[in-house]
């Protein structure tokens, strides 16, 4: 339903003074940019096609559909949680990044291939939620307050997700692929908002402006490679340049996100510290960066200082729209690789100055047959064949594949490479990445978050056995596919330090391994939701 003057009962609040920019006339959306970062607004045509975005409610059976499409991802995530004040507005992760195989990726036995990372998951991050109060549920939101939590039949401050996404090397160029190029990684803050009414969108949506995404690589100098705002996003913003922070596989990097000081007021800011090779870079999302908010009823948009939404990182601090209860998390953006031997139906994918050809339907082990989700899976573009340079500007490609994002929201009949088991099982590459090996993280005074809770998404893509987002019933992990595997998170000791790791790995506390996530039903917001749990140590 589209969201207008006459179609909403109340009014969209003003931004409060304490993160307001300085008030400036809106700013008119362009032909192109992000104003829906599900790429399905009417009114403009997405610069990245394959933008990852968070997951919302939704009014069908829980599941969210944004201009007549179903829309949702498959994040497997732990969420820490802490009362201390502080915690859910300044925390710190330590991780040290996966090393790849020495061979190029095969394709010829699903479960046994050569694998790299970026066939596994597109996009880890670490989110945590902010004030917007232009978002659902279009309500006032006070930055770094728990008072903003949704709490009876107060639907909470108006708020949009952060997600710190970090690219894999090897399916580049980012614009229209997965990575920055094929021996780096890099990362960028997102900061998704939703233009609906109500607690879960439950209420009418601006179909124009559904899902506006602000985006921003992590830079050495903190400036935007374009503009970052939903309304002017182009080819610049998506294309990394030469103050892009860059990482090699095996870099240790140390996240930090917080509240910043900024000239006339505060906005969240995401510092990486590289600590194999002592470069960093930071993004802050602030008017003066370009960052702006969407007005729900006409797309425009306001140069805006996004904050941190609460001070603590306790159990009922929330995104209050999202499928799941969200908020400090790490998480896995997974089922948006299949492995090819053939591609087929050519197509074109044009942006500016940048065109690139690409294909829709793959073949090979991994895709025998046709989809069996032609309606949510009506292909698996874009396709790309090996060795394909994309006219010149990125080096080859380094398998031929398809990330499943341009036509269809994932793979919903779970036959790609995430949904075997060619994750990581080791702490060194073998025919798959070394794990990401993350330290406990930590928060104000560098003490650590006590609680932990482990949850998925998963649920809302189960279609092939109709899951129930209510009551749990046809929901399944691993998901129904030929791989019958679900990456799972590890707590081991390596190197005399507790860390977390991600995948196949069995050298540790596996907590059930995919029985981690728990079950669907009253009270996981749609999602499989492990119980809050004390955060073990080694």
């Amino acid at each position: 339903m589209a969201l207008g003057a006459q179609g909403l009962a109340v009014a969209a609040p003003a931004a409060s003074g304490a993160h307001a920019a300085r008030a400036s006339a809106p700013v008119a959306p362009r032909a192109s940019g992000e104003l829906d970062c599900n790429g399905l607004s009417p009114i403009q045509k997405p610069v990245r096609p394959g933008m990852m975005c968070a997951d919302p409610r939704g009014s069908w059976g829980g599941r969210f559909y944004d201009n007549g499409h179903y829309i949702g991802h498959d994040e497997p995530s732990v969420r820490y949680i802490s009362n201390q004040p502080g915690s859910g507005e300044n925390f710190t992760f330590t991780e040290r990044l996966p090393v790849e195989p020495k061979s190029l990726p095969t394709v010829a036995k699903p479960g046994h291939d050569v694998t790299h990372f970026f066939e596994l998951s597109i996009a880890p991050w670490f989110s945590t939620t902010v004030c917007d109060p232009d978002s659902a549920p279009l309500t006032p939101c006070t930055p770094g307050s728990d008072a903003n939590a949704p709490h009876g039949n107060y639907p909470g401050g108006g708020a949009g997700f952060v997600e710190l996404q970090f690219y894999p090397p090897g399916f580049a160029p980012f614009a229209d692929g997965i990575s920055c190029n094929d021996t780096e990684w890099c990362s960028a803050l997102n900061i998704d908002s939703l233009e609906c009414t109500g607690n879960g969108s439950t209420g009418p949506c601006n179909g124009n402006c559904t899902e506006p995404v602000n985006f921003g690589f992590i830079q050495t100098n903190g400036v935007p490679t374009g503009p970052p705002s939903p309304q002017l996003t182009d080819l610049a913003t998506v294309t990394p340049d030469a103050n892009t922070l860059m990482m090699r596989p095996g870099d240790v990097i140390r996240v930090h996100m917080f509240d910043a000081s900024i000239p006339g007021g505060h906005a969240l800011e995401a510092r990486e510290t590289d600590l194999s090779t002592g470069q960093s870079g930071y993004m802050i999302a602030s008017a003066a960066n370009g960052f702006m908010n969407t007005n729900p009823f006409d797309c425009t948009g306001t140069p805006f200082n996004f904050q941190p939404e609460y001070s603590s990182a306790r159990a009922q601090n929330i995104i209050p729209w999202g499928i799941g209860p969200y908020m400090i998390n790490n998480e896995y953006e997974i089922g948006h690789f299949e492995a090819c031997t053939k591609v087929s139906k050519k197509a074109t994918f044009t942006l500016g100055s940048f065109t690139d050809t690409y294909y829709k339907d793959c073949s090979g082990p991994y895709e025998s047959a046709p989809d069996t989700s032609a309606g949510y899976e009506p292909d698996d573009a874009p396709c790309f064949k090996f060795g394909d340079t994309h006219g010149g500007t990125t080096a080859p490609d380094l398998v031929t594949g398809c990330g499943v994002y341009f036509d269809a929201i994932g793979d919903l009949d779970y036959d790609g490479s995430p949904y075997y088991p060619d994750w990581p099982d080791s702490l060194v590459p073998n025919k798959f990445p070394s794990s990401f090996v993350q330290l406990q993280p930590t928060t104000v005074g560098g003490r650590g978050y006590p609680r932990i809770q482990f949850m998925t998404d998963s649920s809302a893509t189960q279609f092939n056995t109709s899951c129930n987002l209510n009551t749990g019933a046809g929901c399944v992990l691993p998901p129904k596919g030929p791989g019958s595997f679900y990456p799972y998170f590890t707590l081991a000791r390596v190197g005399g330090r507790c860390v977390w790791e991600f995948g196949n790995m069995q050298n540790g506390t596996t907590f059930g391994k995919d029985g981690q996530y728990g079950k669907v039903g009253p009270g996981t917001l749609g999602a499989f939701a492990g119980p809050v749990r004390a955060n073990p140590r080694c």
